[in-house]
């Protein structure tokens, strides 16, 4: 089974019908629930989604996902260690201007080993992810 990490702009667009990345994260949703893949995401994500959400109406889809999550344990708390090497990476730069939160999704990812992420984000790229739109 195929596992993909859930990001945050990834989730927007999911949510946002007005986002211009609304379409494509419809269409890349549906090819990942028809192929069965295992989705995951830190709770980090789950927190920048919430921000996001406060003041929307899918603000409920944000506290829903994280209870399915939760429930079946798809939700990764990232390790002391994880946090520490995103910082070192931030203060370095790699992948250009990814901020602290996509840094600690990169060595997250790494770690367990998943090279695909639901989302565009360009950092993800410059990182050497896939993004699925």
């Amino acid at each position: 089974m195929n596992t993909v990490f859930l990001d945050t702009v990834g989730l927007i667009a999911l949510w946002e019908v007005t986002d211009q990345w609304h379409p494509a994260a419809e269409r890349a949703m549906a090819e990942l629930n028809v192929s069965k893949s295992r989705l995951i995401t830190t709770e980090f994500i789950l927190q920048e989604c919430g921000n996001a959400a406060a003041r929307k109406p899918y603000r409920a889809d944000v506290h829903q996902l994280r209870r399915s999550f939760a429930s079946d344990g798809r939700i990764i708390m990232p390790t002391q260690s994880d946090i520490d090497q995103a910082w070192e990476n931030y203060r370095r730069g790699s992948a250009g201007t990814a901020g602290i939160v996509d840094h600690v999704s990169f060595i997250v990812m790494r770690r367990l080993g998943i090279a695909e992420v639901f989302g565009n984000d360009r950092h993800f790229k410059a990182a050497g992810f896939y993004t699925l739109f």
